[in-house]
């Protein structure tokens, strides 16, 4: 309410004042904790990814080494492949 709440109630009024700043105040605090937590879960998530991307590509990598190897596969149908994805 402002001013008018100080100038009607004098320091009652004040004290209200700073009551409704410190009510939202918390209120923000309490949204800044949730928001950290929120994006600690998603970094956590987000590194998860990560390494089971990393993972598939080395199962890939090996899959098509083997193939390679014993000859199920020419080099150039791997580029071709690879060439396609990108």
């Amino acid at each position: 309410m402002g001013w008018g709440r100080t100038l009607l109630l004098g320091d009652v009024g004040n004290r209200l004042d700073i009551g409704d700043v410190e009510s939202d105040l918390e209120f923000l605090r309490q949204r800044l904790r949730e928001n950290i937590l929120e994006d600690q879960d998603q970094g956590g998530e987000i590194r998860r990814l990560r390494a089971e991307v990393e993972e598939m590509k080395l199962v890939v990598t090996t899959l098509v080494r083997l193939l390679a190897k014993k000859g199920i596969i020419e080099d150039e149908e791997i580029r071709a492949v690879a060439k396609g994805i990108e």
